[in-house]
């Protein structure tokens, strides 16, 4: 998820590749990263930095999108880099605006069922034989405790897979990127993209729809999707995001 990003002084590495030009802050993630966009129109690009931290790896987020590019829309890398503070990733523009930014944050009743419909395409169109990444229960709670983590919630409880897919791994609202008349053009922020159960995404989809439009939508969400609503899928692998 993401916030506002607060007054700071940005790192030098926004400033070598701006070349002097605009860089303008406009995401702020939990782990302290910030992306900027460095030039406007279609020729903008986006400068993700953020500290060195275990839960995400900018380095495994760009070898993701070098692969999902082959399949489906999503910001084309252009350059990676680490010093001993941070990493970074520098992607041009991708078609779209983010679905909680205008007008996609205020007509939930167009969004919503697009996002659905979107998570769905997604989910068809990455193949699952091929992806050399997974993201199971199994692999989320022993990563959230080899971070430290406390981890109420363990792979042994999870639910016979339904479906596997090549999920998103952040299926969040702000990750994907609208156009008119409001369908989904893009995927973001794939850094923990990988073969799952499809109802690890769902139900992060369903669940994010809370936070960013009020309550109500998590049906529509779903039924857009495709498919009825398991609330024991539901209700596990929103269980297991929060707790990782």
């Amino acid at each position: 998820m993401t916030a506002a990003v607060p007054p700071h002084e940005p790192p030098d590495i926004v400033a070598a590749y701006s070349d002097g030009g605009l860089a303008i802050p406009v995401w702020r993630n939990d782990l302290g990263g910030i992306t900027y966009r460095l030039g406007d129109g279609p020729t903008a690009r986006y400068l993700k930095w953020q500290p060195l931290d275990p839960e995400a790896s900018v380095d495994a987020e760009a070898r993701r999108l070098a692969w999902a590019a082959l399949f489906v829309r999503c910001p084309a890398v252009l350059d990676s880099g680490h010093d001993d503070d941070a990493e970074w990733l520098l992607t041009a523009a991708a078609p779209g605006v983010s679905a909680v930014i205008d007008p996609w944050l205020h007509t939930p009743e167009v969004t919503v069922p697009a996002l659905g419909r979107g998570l769905r395409r997604l989910h068809d169109a990455l193949p699952v034989d091929s992806c050399p990444w997974t993201w199971s229960p199994l692999d989320r709670v022993a990563d959230a405790r080899t971070r430290g983590t406390d981890v109420d919630v363990t792979a042994a409880d999870a639910p016979e897979i339904d479906h596997a897919v090549v999920c998103h791994g952040d299926a969040c609202s702000p990750n994907f990127l609208l156009s008119a008349p409001g369908e989904v053009t893009a995927y973001v922020d794939l850094g923990s993209l990988g073969v799952a159960d499809r109802w690890a995404d769902i139900a992060v989809a369903a669940m994010s729809t809370r936070w960013n439009y009020g309550p109500g939508w998590e049906k529509p969400l779903v039924a857009a999707y495709g498919v009825d609503v398991d609330q024991d899928r539901m209700d596990y692998y929103q269980r297991l995001w929060d707790a990782t």
